[in-house]
């Protein structure tokens, strides 16, 4: 900011040096007035008449006529008062010119700000959906017209999947070719649209999508979490755990998507019977019950959908045990215990009584999303059994 303000102040005064020089620098001659001028002019025209008169060019007559024409129109050319040079100028006027500009210019800065001020207070303003969904729409529009530009095609589906409109996503995915071939974030990303597109089913071209982006980047969070979770939904839990044990190890301890991946790996362990390597715990209570659904949602679970339990200290948002469970059939039974406990530190046993809910989720994540089917949270004694649990509410 410095140097652009001596830069800006030295640019000023050149300009300023440069606009008012022949005021500021003395010209090396007289100046002379524009009244001045013509009187010069017309004693130099009244010296050649008389040089004619005096060669006998012109007679006595004719010459009294020119001479008489010459004062009078040397009387009407010098009649005005302007005897101010015409090269010069007040120096108070130049003076005041300067401040003026100098305090012209200053205000401007301060009152508009900076370059960088500028483009940091358009960058702050927020951008609405209506506004990306615009760009999006004449970008679209510029890729029709130019379909082989595969990069743009690939940049086009990632922006219409940050939007949720899947199905344009997978068309631009198919259009842009080969040229995500070699980008397993975008393999990854094609893969989980068209999973996602088939109701969470990982087979066929979505599972050989993840296993292409693996070759390319064995430790691609994206592709690993799609991989165990093709895994899970296919009933191999032991693979389900292996891969999200990898993924685990590349997520920074402590962070929500590490406690929801810890979840999900004990989860796996628990369906699959397999012994966890964690030290065993002691479930001494647990929270048992069956999940209902109304007959208004029932049309809207469809297959892929998960089910997932989720206990809470009451006020808290952290959970103390999720259940996560593949929707199947209505009513189910359900069964909370530590080894769904999202933190060893805190598990469900230690505690007196929890918030309890049921959510039914499109993409199973941790994340709640517009159109999860929900249930009314209930505060229940931790140790409680027969617990009746009813999916009625839609999330807005």
């Amino acid at each position: 900011m410095t140097i652009f303000l001596i830069s800006a102040f030295l640019l000023l005064i050149l300009v300023l040096v440069l606009l008012f020089r022949p005021f500021i620098f003395p010209a090396k001659f007289e100046a002379r007035s524009r009244r001045q001028m013509n009187a010069a002019i017309y004693r130099e025209e009244l010296d050649k008449l008389e040089a004619e008169r005096s060669a006998g060019g012109l007679s006595s007559a004719d010459y009294e006529i020119a001479h008489a024409e010459l004062r009078q129109r040397l009387f009407q050319d010098t009649h005005e008062a302007d005897d101010q040079a015409v090269m010069g100028s007040s120096k108070k006027t130049v003076i005041g010119l300067f401040i003026f500009i100098v305090l012209l210019s200053s205000g401007l800065y301060l009152t508009l700000g900076d370059a960088t001020q500028v483009a940091e207070m358009k960058a702050a303003q927020p951008m609405t959906r209506e506004g990306v969904e615009k760009m999006v729409a004449e970008f679209s529009a510029k890729m029709d017209k130019d379909p082989t530009n595969l990069k743009g095609w690939a940049m086009l589906a990632r922006s219409y999947k940050i939007l949720g409109r899947n199905d344009d996503a997978i068309n631009a995915y198919a259009r842009a070719g080969n040229f995500i071939d070699s980008d397993p974030q975008l393999l990854a990303d094609y893969a989980d649209a068209l999973a996602v597109k088939a109701n969470g089913n990982f087979s066929g071209k979505p599972l050989q999508l993840i296993q292409q982006a693996l070759k390319l980047d064995p430790n691609n969070l994206m592709a690993l979490w799609l991989s165990g979770t093709a895994s899970y939904t296919s009933g191999n839990y032991r693979a389900a755990v292996q891969t999200w044990e990898k993924l685990a190890q590349q997520i920074p301890p402590g962070t929500e998507e590490a406690r929801s991946i810890e979840g999900s790996i004990a989860e796996a362990r628990s369906k699959g019977g397999l012994v966890s390597k964690a030290p065993a715990v002691v479930a001494t209570k647990g929270i048992s019950g069956k999940i209902a659904i109304s007959a208004e949602l029932k049309s809207r679970v469809q297959p892929g959908d998960v089910v997932m339990v989720i206990a809470r200290k009451p006020g808290e948002r952290m959970p103390v045990a999720v259940l996560r469970v593949p929707a199947t059939e209505f009513p189910m039974n359900f069964a909370l215990n530590d080894t769904l406990a999202m933190n060893p530190n805190a598990l469900l046993s230690q505690q007196s009584e929890v918030a309890i809910e049921v959510r039914i989720s499109k993409s199973g994540m941790a994340k709640q999303e517009a159109g999860d089917l929900i249930s009314a949270v209930q505060t229940v004694k931790v140790g409680a059994s027969n617990l009746q649990l009813l999916v009625n509410q839609v999330r807005p």
